[in-house]
């Protein structure tokens, strides 16, 4: 979910790359993952879209802010192209997650849309660029055996669907946004998200206004709604940030276990139910996005 890679930050002398890159990676995905359980625990009693559109507005003042601090340029020519798509595909993605998250179980949910946005950029490589390295190949075997494993696992709470229909369409939708942001040149970082907040933006209004859907949300809802944004923008600029100071694969990967972390949550919080195929399906898609990450990278 790398937009861009400019200058690099500047880290103390005593913090190496190699570390800061662990660290800043598994921050990022830790950031991600607890603004995802979030953002799906809220939208089980606040309005969706609302949820949804305070979220983003977050993003987009934080990356108009440090657009302002870095004087970068604003996208043009492919790179708005692509922002525009990724704008649109991260609408989708984000929606249909939390949503998913909302009504479904966050075990089964979180860890599929995971693999299945890891999957695609892939399989989209393959389509235009030849067969990928072995170890993608077999990342995206695994991906298929954990997602089996993860949605046929009994959870503790029949009555709740597994939400896999949503994980389908919100991976589905992150996948083209990730082979879209790859698309990115190294002119800037920020302006690109602003971009894609904007887009977001219009599309949440224009939905809410044409479909007369709910978006008011109270007090309850909003101040947290609010912390899960600045979660959603941490957990991208950690990301940035990892990506500029060490290995971007290393980055990516640590990154992209942001599933594990809504799974955790789920379990302490929630109380979801474990099996042991579930188990070992979230370990298997722990294993897939690993080998998929260094596989594409090779």
């Amino acid at each position: 979910m790398n937009p861009a890679r400019p200058a690099r930050w500047r880290l103390p002398d005593a913090i190496g790359p190699g570390a800061a890159v662990v660290v800043l990676g598994l921050l990022s995905a830790a950031s991600w993952g607890a603004g995802d359980f979030g953002g799906g625990l809220i939208s089980r009693r606040a309005p969706l879209l609302g949820v949804v559109a305070v979220t983003q507005l977050v993003g987009l003042v934080a990356a108009l802010a440090a657009v302002g601090a870095l004087g970068e340029p604003i996208p043009s020519g492919p790179d708005l192209a692509w922002s525009l798509v990724g704008g649109a595909a991260g609408m989708v993605g984000i929606t249909a997650l939390y949503r998913g998250l909302a009504v479904g179980r966050m075990g089964v949910v979180a860890p599929s849309v995971g693999v299945i946005g890891a999957v695609i950029p892939v399989v989209a490589g393959f389509a235009f660029e030849g067969v990928p390295p072995a170890a993608a190949v077999a990342g995206i075997v695994t991906a298929l055996v954990a997602v089996v494993l993860v949605t046929r696992a009994p959870g503790q709470d029949e009555g709740r669907p597994s939400g896999f229909g949503w994980a389908v369409l919100a991976g589905s939708a992150i996948g083209v946004f990730n082979i879209s942001v790859g698309q990115l040149s190294d002119a800037a970082t920020f302006a690109p998200l602003v971009v894609m907040r904007v887009v977001q933006a219009i599309l949440v209004v224009v939905v809410i206004v044409s479909l007369r859907q709910p978006w008011r949300l109270d007090g309850w809802a909003l101040g947290r709604v609010l912390i899960v944004g600045l979660l959603d923008m941490g957990g991208n600029v950690a990301f940035i940030a990892a990506a500029q100071t060490g290995a971007l694969a290393i980055a990516a990967v640590l990154s992209s276990l942001y599933p594990v972390v809504t799974v955790v949550l789920a379990v302490s919080v929630l109380h979801e139910g474990m099996t042991r195929r579930h188990v070992a399906g979230i370990a298997l898609t722990v294993l897939a996005i690993v080998l998929i990450g260094f596989g594409t990278a090779a």
